[in-house]
């Protein structure tokens, strides 16, 4: 049986984020120095290291990286980034959708729990949820053919969790939790901004004030 390191390992060569909710062990192991030192030993051997996002005094997420970009990093990192910017899109339209009919002050981070059945009644109650959700739930990463919230709903919060961004700690319950997954996908986004100036979080300010007047 591999040990905690060795497991660890393991799990950030097959390119899994690890998070308090989805391997607390090993997100404790992480956030030990020491730990996290023998980790890059190793994995320095592979021409890889670990990365952490979050505060210093406690990261939230760690996955794993390139220590130098040579023309086939370059290319795996390359693919890796069209992958996440091709589902930028459907993504951030679910994570507001999630926050808006939630009544939430900021979008779903590492943690938070989305409760299907919940979620689905509020969007079911209200037509511009349920507009939303239709448009979501045709993106090309869901690929739903279904008019029906329930069959729309599934399928997102389905795929979301084969992809990483959510996991359902209970089977028989359907309370799923954000993984760090999301926290990564929001320093994507902000990379983007800041690289294209953008200036999407002063856009999105200035959308709300707008609203508020």
């Amino acid at each position: 049986m591999l040990s905690t390191k060795g497991q660890v390992i393991e799990r950030l060569l097959r390119g899994a984020f690890i998070c308090r909710t989805t391997d607390e062990d090993g997100w404790r192991f992480l956030q030990v120095a020491g730990n996290r030192e023998q980790v890059d030993a190793y994995l320095g051997q592979l021409n890889r290291l670990v990365v952490g996002l979050g505060s210093e005094r406690e990261e939230a997420v760690f996955f794993c990286g390139y220590c130098q970009l040579g023309e086939d990093e370059r290319r795996v990192v390359g693919q890796q980034f069209r992958d996440i910017c091709q589902s930028l899109t459907p993504l951030a339209d679910w994570l507001i959708l999630v926050q808006e009919a939630l009544g939430q002050d900021a979008p779903p981070t590492e943690g938070t729990p989305m409760r299907l059945g919940e979620l689905q009644t509020l969007i079911e109650d209200t037509p511009a949820f349920r507009e939303q959700l239709g448009r979501i739930s045709r993106y090309r990463l869901f690929n739903s053919a279904s008019e029906t919230v329930d069959a729309q709903i599934k399928l997102v919060f389905k795929r979301l969790t084969e992809l990483g961004y959510l996991v359902r700690p209970n089977p028989d319950k359907q309370i799923y939790l954000a993984t760090g997954k999301i926290d990564y996908l929001y320093e994507v986004i902000r990379f983007i901004d800041a690289a294209e100036g953008l200036e999407l979080e002063k856009r999105a300010e200035g959308a709300v004030q707008g609203e508020l007047m």
